[in-house]
């Protein structure tokens, strides 16, 4: 009988060696803290920009209000004194472990409330901000990046943190507005993107596939606890988060090693054997090799389920115009 974990390594590995073309296209991924480009959808920005793509990830906000959340880090005095400096030096890091671009959008972190009353938002912070003023410079780096493809957070963020869910507004209004030259003039001229998904980081299926994983190979699971709350709370089993069905699988197994990476570069928020390392790559890479998606709305004709973000782009002019640049580029060096 065939060893699982090597039909697992043979499959990624082929995957890897499909070896496509992507250039000329551009993802913009609009996150609202540095930290959540590395656990939500980081495998599947390493392999768009390993092949070819123009990947940016958009932080609205410096994470300035976050915990450390890393024990190991509390020795280090400047988590105490500039955390958000800190920060900042991590999210360079996840980038290069990524490949991507990586833009700030500069607005303050609004903190995540805690009690019974919750107390008011900090003033001036993100999540308090009028909606146009906030999209107005998502906006402007819409039309400047040009992207064909968006990534963003369904309506309750991902879950119900007030930047997150702020950044699935100004996300919608830069879908809807870059492209109608009447709205935000200032912002520069017009650029319609095509494809708009929402990530499903939280995924109940991939959750419970992991915790049948790892139950069978006699491995703690991490999500056993989660997973009986869920079911508590919710007559249907269903997470308090997305209701949204997944309608695309980005298959990027082969990527799951610079996601770890990138994770590990945000020493303050991750322990490397915390919640996210609970699970063996190696059985993430076999029982689930996908990061899942829900396209919510497309600008060109596409069929679900699909596997690609490319599915139904017509990027092949941007390719060419890419290579022409190129190749001026090598002449002018020559």
């Amino acid at each position: 009988m065939p060893d699982p974990q090597e039909s697992a390594s043979a499959a990624v590995s082929d995957h890897a060696s499909s070896r496509p073309d992507f250039s000329g296209l551009r993802i913009l991924a609009i996150h609202a803290h540095p930290d959540d480009e590395s656990s939500k959808g980081a495998a599947s920005m390493a392999y768009y920009a390993e092949h070819g793509v123009r990947v940016m990830v958009l932080s609205c906000t410096g994470g300035e209000r976050g915990s450390i959340l890393n024990a190991g880090v509390e020795e280090n005095p400047r988590s105490h004194w500039d955390l958000p400096g800190l920060r900042h030096q991590e999210m360079a890091n996840a980038r290069r472990a990524l490949g991507v671009e990586h833009r700030w959008l500069g607005f303050m972190d609004s903190g995540l409330p805690e009690g019974d009353p919750l107390p008011p938002l900090p003033w001036g912070s993100f999540a308090t901000l009028p909606l146009e003023r906030a999209a107005a410079p998502v906006v402007r780096l819409v039309r400047d990046f040009k992207p064909h493809v968006l990534l963003s957070y369904d309506e309750n963020g991902g879950y119900p943190h007030p930047d997150h869910i702020m950044s699935h507004k100004v996300s919608l209004e830069a879908w809807d507005a870059a492209g109608d030259a009447s709205r935000y003039p200032e912002a520069g001229e017009p650029w319609q993107p095509l494809k708009l998904y929402y990530d499903r980081a939280f995924n109940v299926d991939r959750f419970k596939a992991l915790h049948e994983a790892l139950t069978e190979r006699g491995i703690p699971s991490p999500y056993a606890e989660r997973l009986a709350q869920w079911a508590e709370s919710e007559p249907e089993g269903a997470p308090p988060v997305s209701r949204h069905r997944t309608t695309t699988q980005i298959r990027c197994a082969e990527f799951f090693d610079r996601r770890d990476a990138a994770l590990t570069a945000h020493v303050s928020q991750v322990d490397p054997s915390g919640f996210f390392f609970a699970v063996p790559r190696e059985v993430q890479q076999q029982v689930w090799p996908w990061e899942d998606y829900t396209l919510v709305e497309s600008r060109v004709e596409t069929t679900t389920p699909e596997d690609d973000f490319a599915a139904g782009v017509d990027y092949a002019p941007e390719r060419e115009t890419a290579g022409a640049r190129a190749s001026e580029r090598g002449a002018e060096r020559r």
